[in-house]
């Protein structure tokens, strides 16, 4: 098997996800995922692509995973693993399209306009 490189974008954030046979290693920016994702429910979104497929010992994943914050990072390399399980097994792609793990989501942050505080937060309003 060749590696297979599929890329996950949410937010900002941008992750390029390398998965090769092996015995279940995740490496995120050259760190482990334990640490790199420090919470449950950050770990629980990375590995629901392979736990639903049931491929949770047997691919190394290499990500590289840069912009936005962490749970942004967490979920494009979650979209990046899915598109990842879906080219091995097309059979794969029946388990994770009902659950919107294959959707790219498309809220952005939206821009500040001039004349307002932020995006829609006005200056305050004096009448006298």
């Amino acid at each position: 098997m060749e590696v297979i490189h599929k890329i996950g974008r949410r937010k900002t954030a941008v992750a390029r996800v390398y998965v090769s046979e092996g015995k279940g290693n995740i490496t995120v920016n050259k760190k482990d995922v334990n640490t790199y994702f420090p919470t449950a429910t950050l770990q629980y979104k990375v590995n629901q692509p392979l736990a639903m497929t049931n491929n949770e010992g047997n691919f190394d994943i290499k990500v590289n995973v840069y912009g936005g914050g962490v749970t942004g990072q967490a979920e494009a390399v979650r979209l990046a693993l899915s598109r990842a399980m879906c080219e091995l097994n097309e059979e794969n792609r029946g388990i994770l399209k009902p659950e919107g793990l294959l959707t790219r989501d498309p809220r952005m942050v939206e821009r500040k306009k001039f004349g307002q505080k932020k995006a829609r937060k006005k200056f305050q309003f004096s009448k006298r």
